[in-house]
């Protein structure tokens, strides 16, 4: 599956970074594509883009099939207001892609502090103009895939520790709730994209241990 440059650097111009193995080229491009859509609906260049995603008979190559096929059904319109229905709402939306929610029940906790912390430690700075949380599963996903990219000065065992200290504890709940939301008829096929992803990654970092 080759996207970078394809889907997922199309609105900021970067380039893959040459020093980075096949495998990590492509953890890095499920991160990505999982941040840019939690990030903001897809418009319809986007959404042809994400129509020509291949894949396999693995589980993880079923959903990009899947996700190919829902962005081949649908409009970049429709998507817009599931994503409002979702994310966005009249008050708020039907889920809260927080860390601080997930695991505390509440926005702006002692999660987000943390992460904060080890984000000044690793020299990763707030991008300028953000104003989301950095606990929000899109910025998480940025992170990471920055991480796996090696964009960041991290060893392989950095990124072991951040994930599961601030992705595992929490963000395949709420893939799996993105996957059975009400609203959710595209996005249900990212729930399940990104669920499976973060398995996999989890039972990867734990071959590291």
């Amino acid at each position: 599956m080759d996207l970078a440059g394809e889907i997922l650097w199309p609105e900021t111009g970067s380039e893959q970074p040459a020093k980075i193995d096949d495998v990590d080229a492509s953890r890095a491009q499920e991160y990505l594509l999982l941040a840019t859509l939690l990030s903001h609906p897809p418009d319809e260049p986007m959404l042809a883009r994400i129509s020509s995603l291949s894949g396999d008979t693995t589980s993880l190559g079923l959903a990009h099939l899947a996700l190919a096929q829902a962005a081949s059904n649908a409009s970049a319109e429709r998507i817009a207001r599931e994503y409002f229905a979702l994310f966005i709402g009249v008050g708020r939306g039907e889920l809260l892609p927080y860390g601080s929610y997930y695991l505390t029940g509440f926005l702006n906790e002692r999660p987000l502090a943390r992460l904060r912390e080890d984000l000044r430690a690793y020299g990763v700075e707030r991008a300028e103009g953000q104003t989301e949380p950095e606990d929000h599963a899109a910025t998480l996903c940025e992170i990471m895939a920055g991480m796996v990219s090696y964009q960041f000065p991290v060893t392989d065992r950095m990124q072991q520790q951040f994930f599961e200290k601030h992705l595992g504890p929490w963000i395949g709940r709420f893939f799996a709730d993105l996957e059975r939301a009400e609203a959710a008829e595209f996005y249900r096929h990212l729930g399940a994209l990104g669920r499976l992803f973060m398995e996999t990654e989890a039972e990867a970092f734990t071959l590291l241990a």
